[in-house]
């Protein structure tokens, strides 16, 4: 359904899901929808591992995972491959978040990322390490263009950071809550919603996927608000919401309007874990898959196909190229070491990736 909210569909950067058919990936190179969805996840999960491994702060991966997706509404995904983008993404990222690395250092982790060479064998001029650096640069010409120099990006993690604050919840729902933030930038959410939406579907997934399936449904927990006390209540209104946990929608203050918007985006999350091999995969994962979507979401062709199906139509390896999830990381959710940590007393915390 894509924003609906008339202040946030002023901006350029906010798209219909709609258009997520008519790409440049699918108009000019006929790329399948649910191939460019797939190699978007693997973009960011590339992107992620850069910027751990830069040990840059939470919030530069998240802009430069946001700028990703916005540079391909404007370019293809035949014409520039997604690590070259990614790398572009995660250099622009720490010149404009104030947390610079040099452009040989990039180099060296993308060198070492595509390889798997340990890092300490590549040397610093090494004709890889040159071409590579030429690349980054001549690509991130490109994205400036593409993101015509508009460089401001809210996170998702900044509202639930409020959030959290404002509304202290079980630690596990909050660790929870912000895996799945991090797991919402495999998906194109950022393009189609303001972050407050993505962090409200965030957080109410995260309070049923850990309340479990006999706890309250989505469709109960973002419930229009009760009418006015001046008002008669409907016997079924009052039953729908009582017990209910609304932290999320009551410290937001969503209309109408809004609140199918946060189905949607909760939809498109089922979608995408759904979606995903699940054999293997931690318990968790797999009972967050299971959740029913919200009825009251927008009736829209689903986004995506199973990933086999995906990985077969592109002869691709399903289990060699299976992008990992921060609630795919144990029996509960918790932070790996290739996705951007929680913060601790409402401040960005770098994430140092465990030596290999």
């Amino acid at each position: 359904m894509g924003a609906t909210n008339p202040a946030a569909a002023t901006s350029q950067w906010l798209f219909p899901a709609s258009a997520l058919h008519n790409t440049p990936s699918r108009a000019t190179s006929n790329i399948p929808l649910e191939k460019e969805l797939y190699d978007r996840s693997r973009g960011v999960e590339f992107l992620y591992r850069l910027g751990v491994s830069l040990g840059l702060p939470s919030s530069a991966m998240y802009t430069a995972a946001t700028w990703f997706h916005r540079f391909y509404m404007r370019y293809s995904m035949e014409d520039y491959h997604r690590q070259d983008v990614a790398a572009s993404c995660i250099f622009l990222a720490t010149k404009t978040e104030e947390c610079g690395r040099k452009l040989r250092d990039v180099a060296k982790v993308v060198c070492s990322k595509v390889s798997q060479i340990d890092i300490a064998k590549i040397g610093d001029d090494s004709k890889e390490v040159e071409e590579c650096q030429t690349s980054i640069l001549l690509t991130e010409e490109v994205l400036l263009e593409g993101l015509c120099f508009d460089f401001v990006v809210d996170s998702p993690q900044a509202n639930l950071v409020d959030l959290f604050e404002a509304c202290p919840n079980s630690p596990h729902i909050e660790e929870c809550a912000w895996s799945i933030a991090n797991d919402s930038y495999r998906t194109p959410l950022c393009l189609l919603y303001p972050p407050q939406i993505i962090a409200a579907a965030c957080y109410v997934l995260a309070e049923r996927a850990i309340e479990g399936p006999h706890s309250s449904s989505l469709d109960d927990r973002i419930a229009s608000p009760a009418p006015s006390a001046s008002l008669p209540t409907p016997p079924s209104h009052k039953s729908q919401l009582s017990g209910t946990s609304r932290r999320a929608i009551e410290h937001f203050g969503f209309n109408e309007m809004e609140l199918v918007n946060v189905a949607d985006a909760l939809s498109i999350l089922l979608e995408y874990y759904c979606a995903q091999d699940l054999q293997g995969s931690c318990e968790f994962l797999a009972s967050v898959a299971s959740i029913p979507p919200p009825h009251s979401s927008a009736h829209r062709e689903k986004l995506y196909k199973p990933l086999a199906h995906v990985a077969a139509a592109g002869n691709l390896p399903v289990n060699a190229s299976t992008p990992e999830h921060a609630i795919n990381q144990g029996a509960t959710p918790s932070q790996g070491g290739n996705t951007p940590g929680k913060p601790a007393s409402g401040s960005w915390k770098p994430v140092a990736e465990p030596a290999p």
